[in-house]
């Protein structure tokens, strides 16, 4: 049976691949079964649109592509615990699981802050349902997208 760490060393190569690109170094993907059903890449440069991050992306193309029913069967692993943007568009897609790798106050730290300061667990914290957050995951790994990006 794969692990999570199986599935978040795949959100990291997502996020090598966006920095790789010239996009902020982003990933993330959606897993049912122990399988990956779809991923994304940040694409806030190439695309010049700062709302291409890779979860509200991965979640446009679940709606697309997915019914209902799926998405609230999947995982989502992010490379970099999601913004608030981002936590609401999980929470309104239906994904009832997340799991992130680097920590956003620890991303906050490298960048020198910047953004609202705020943890997915708090932001989801009021939501109706229960949201299960676990992370970080492979937080030095996780970490290494974005070393010397900033």
């Amino acid at each position: 049976m794969p692990t999570p760490d199986r599935w978040m060393t795949e959100a990291i190569r997502l996020a090598n691949e966006a920095r790789e690109r010239g996009d902020e170094p982003f990933g993330a993907l959606l897993v049912a079964d122990n399988h990956s059903v779809l991923e994304a890449r940040n694409a806030v440069n190439t695309d010049g649109d700062v709302t291409q991050h890779a979860e509200l992306r991965l979640i446009i193309k679940a709606g697309r592509q997915l019914s209902p029913a799926v998405v609230a069967g999947t995982t989502l692993y992010a490379s970099t615990e999601p913004c608030a943007m981002c936590c609401g568009a999980i929470y309104w897609a239906g994904i009832r699981h997340l799991v992130f790798g680097f920590p956003a106050r620890r991303l906050e730290e490298m960048t020198g802050g910047g953004g609202i300061h705020r943890s997915s667990h708090q932001i989801l914290s009021d939501a109706t349902g229960d949201i299960r957050i676990d992370g970080p995951v492979l937080e030095e790994e996780a970490a290494g997208p974005h070393r010397g990006f900033w």
